[in-house]
């Protein structure tokens, strides 16, 4: 399994993402991600040591406004459907900030290091070629929205838990 950086969104952020969850559902699309809190991911590895908590905690964190913005499909064997989150400058450096203290941990993909990372939100992984027309048709019309990024956690996909490791205020 993989161990991995997120950013926890503010609550509005997270009910549109799970109201998107529910109506993928209705077509047939389950997303394992449904399972979980709604985030973006700034960081993933195999083993994320515990010792660097603590130096991801003390990253410089404020509240951040974000937007989250279009569907993209990531892969073709397994399609992956997520949205967009709209870069921004500010977004980009709390990624390669929080990237740098995990930089040496085991099992990191080319993809998620500073310039080539993609910020997105999964809405459904492994989705079946025979259902990916309905489930894009389903979200297609969302339009995008603002959200607050409000935190910051781990999550170990292992021992399948997770844990704050910075807050800002609203959560």
């Amino acid at each position: 399994m993989v161990q991995s950086v997120e950013l926890v969104l503010d609550d509005a952020g997270e009910a549109e993402i799970r109201r998107q969850w529910r109506v993928l559902a209705e077509v047939g699309v389950h997303s394992p991600a449904a399972d979980r809190r709604p985030h973006v991911t700034v960081g993933v590895a195999r083993e994320i040591w515990p010792r660097l908590d603590k130096a991801l905690g003390a990253q410089e964190f404020r509240p951040l406004p974000v937007r989250i913005g279009g569907l993209v499909i990531f892969g073709a064997r397994n399609p992956v459907l997520v949205r967009l989150v709209v870069p921004t400058a500010e977004l980009l450096d709390l990624q390669r900030r929080l990237f740098s203290v995990i930089a040496h941990c085991p099992g990191i993909p080319a993809n998620v290091r500073p310039g080539a990372w993609t910020p997105h939100v999964t809405l459904a992984r492994r989705v079946r070629p025979q259902h990916l027309a309905a489930a894009v048709d389903a979200v297609a019309s969302d339009r995008d929205f603002p959200t607050t990024v409000v935190g910051i956690r781990r999550w170990d996909g292992d021992q399948r838990r997770e844990w704050p490791v910075a807050r800002g205020s609203g959560r």
